[in-house]
């Protein structure tokens, strides 16, 4: 019974049912009350940040942020496609401090995460970087380059393609989800 009642009332506050109540009484106190990452319009961590966010264009079942210690620099655009996954303590960082003056972020092209990745834990995403949809990103990596193709899981410092992944599975999977 109470189950259900939980239920409704997540329903009717368009809150996630995989997320506690408790996720969401601490975000209101950050982001509400305390005013940390006050521009963020949707529910996060409060141990996360994000910069710009509204810069940042996200798809369906994306939620930036959600995880602990999550740092979003989305200066020049951060675009994240439906059902990516981004884990703890990862860094997608779309604009870099000049080498000349540190006060001043250098241009660059947005960022874009495609559709159905997995950004692993302390992972870090560098400025300009394109990672095509199925693009699993190991622990602890460092993507300074694209990887625009997919299907594949790169890892390492700097990331390189570690496997393939089977793209007819993949897309199997998408197709369920529509």
């Amino acid at each position: 019974m109470a189950s259900g009642i939980s239920t409704t009332i997540k329903k009717a506050l368009r809150m996630r049912e995989d997320m506690p109540f408790s996720f969401y009484v601490i975000d209101f106190i950050f982001r509400k009350i305390l005013r940390h990452n006050v521009k963020v319009s949707w529910a996060i961590h409060h141990t996360s940040t994000i910069k710009c966010p509204e810069m940042v264009k996200k798809g369906r079942g994306v939620y930036p942020g959600d995880s602990p210690n999550v740092y979003i620099n989305a200066l020049n655009g951060v675009a994240i496609g439906d059902y990516t996954n981004i884990g703890p303590s990862v860094s997608i960082i779309s604009a870099n401090h000049n080498l000349v003056n540190n006060e001043v972020y250098d241009t660059a092209e947005p960022i874009s995460i495609g559709r159905h990745c997995w950004l692993g834990s302390h992972a870090v995403v560098l400025p300009e970087v394109v990672l095509g949809d199925f693009t699993i990103v190991g622990a602890g990596a460092v993507v300074t380059k694209s990887f625009s193709e997919g299907y594949c899981v790169v890892a390492g410092n700097p990331a390189k393609v570690i496997k393939q992944l089977n793209k007819e599975a993949c897309e199997q999977l998408a197709a369920g989800r529509k």
